[in-house]
């Protein structure tokens, strides 16, 4: 009989035998079964021949375990990843943990050098999955599947130095949803970024900024700088790094490394470090070099027709191609009339006494649509409503500025409405 591991001959005699056993009986031992593999592991010793006099219990460079503690945490945080995933309409899909080589290099061909590849086991070359992405589109092609909205969420390996402190490992947990197939543009985009901001949102990680673009942009932009195509991808490779590197390290990679003339670089610097919302999309639209490339002007088309997208399910702000929330204001009062800035200030005072944080503009009277594009501009979530209309009812108009519902709640009921709203969001 071979020798197995470290582990006397008895304890896998026994472990053999239990997972041998009916299921009910493997239930019953399975505390004593496992108590006696680990105790076999701290107790035994290596034999002479097996020369391991300095064995040590370890897990690999770059993983980690999770404590029951750490899994509460983790499975909390999927749960809530995965129900949005649903609600949205997607599948759940599982794929291998490894696939062919060649279907991973054929994407990955830059990376290939951090992919595990396994040893030859039987006929063919195989490598740990580097992401969910190659393995989704292969189950399309294999299944001729032309749509597909789908969530998959497992783990993915890569062979790079790991940077525990910045939480790089080489094993770790990926969360994918997609929609392939052809539709009209940026209704599909928009939904994941819609769902981006709900699940951020929904972990209360604190403020956070989408950054967008459009690779006919990027081309584009290339393009007008004078990079020649055949490096697009290369260049485009070190652009990537910008969240990470400085852009004087990335143009040092781009000219020393990479063979692009430095003046073609400093042209890119020009671009690469605007960012913004509409207004930078605008501004771009009218730039003399960018404005006569096809391409680019194609991208910044549905990049415009993107952000109305996002405008409608109030997440504009969220993204960035628009600065990122600095108030923490949770209500706004306005008013649709003139001369009620005395009931403004009565209202919104009930309201701080409450220890709700409100705001509201500091003029006698402000236009209704100013003050609700001041709260899409700035992420207030709630607006408060009073006018002479709902002065004579006895209500306040509670509208989300992200669906722009409203809902007409008692005076002497509206703090409690904005707490429950707020205690749920």
């Amino acid at each position: 009989m071979p020798q197995l591991g470290l582990l006397p001959r008895r304890t896998w005699a026994t472990l053999l035998s239990q997972l041998l056993r009916p299921p009910r009986a493997a239930c019953i031992s399975a505390v004593g079964c496992h108590s006696q593999v680990a105790e076999a592991l701290l107790t035994s010793q290596p034999k002479p021949h097996q020369e391991k006099p300095n064995f040590i219990i370890k897990i690999p460079k770059g993983t980690r375990d999770l404590s029951p503690q750490q899994m509460v945490v983790r499975e909390k945080i999927l749960d809530m990843v995965v129900s949005c995933f649903k609600r949205h309409g997607a599948k759940g899909l599982d794929t291998p943990a490894f696939e062919l080589t060649e279907m991973l290099t054929e994407k990955y061909e830059e990376h290939s050098g951090l992919m595990y590849d396994l040893k030859d086991q039987g006929g063919e070359l195989l490598s740990l999955r580097y992401d969910l992405t190659v393995p989704f589109a292969r189950y399309l092609a294999m299944n001729k599947l032309k749509k597909m909205k789908r969530y998959q969420v497992g783990k993915v390996w890569r062979r790079e130095s790991p940077t525990i402190v910045q939480g790089r490992y080489r094993e770790f947990c990926q969360c994918d949803f997609d929609i392939a197939g052809h539709f009209d543009p940026m209704i599909p985009d928009a939904e994941c970024l819609k769902i981006m901001c709900e699940v951020l949102s929904g972990l209360q990680l604190g403020d956070f900024l989408i950054k967008v673009n459009d690779r006919r942009i990027v081309d584009g932009m290339f393009a007008v700088c004078g990079v020649p195509e055949s490096k697009f991808r290369a260049i485009c490779a070190s652009m990537d790094k910008l969240d990470k590197m400085s852009w004087r390290d990335v143009r040092h990679e781009m000219v020393a490394k990479k063979g692009l003339a430095p003046e073609v670089a400093d042209r890119i610097g020009e671009y690469i470090q605007c960012h913004g919302g509409v207004s930078l999309i605008e501004q771009l639209f009218q730039d003399p070099r960018l404005s006569q490339n096809k391409q680019a002007l194609e991208g910044l088309g549905d990049l415009k027709l993107l952000f109305e997208y996002l405008t409608l399910f109030g997440i504009a702000e969220k993204n960035s191609f628009k600065k990122v929330r600095t108030t923490e204001t949770q209500v706004f009062v306005a008013t649709p009339q003139k001369n009620f800035l005395r009931e403004r200030l009565k209202l919104i005072a009930e309201l701080w006494d409450a220890g709700i944080k409100a705001e509201m503009l500091y003029k006698n009277n402000p236009k209704l649509l100013t003050q609700l594009h001041y709260c899409e501009n700035t992420g207030i979530p709630l607006v408060v409503i009073i006018g002479e209309q709902e002065q004579k009812e006895g209500v306040i108009k509670l509208r989300s500025v992200a669906s722009r519902e409203e809902v007409a709640i008692k005076r002497e009921n509206l703090v409690a409405e904005i707490q429950k709203r707020l205690s749920e969001s």
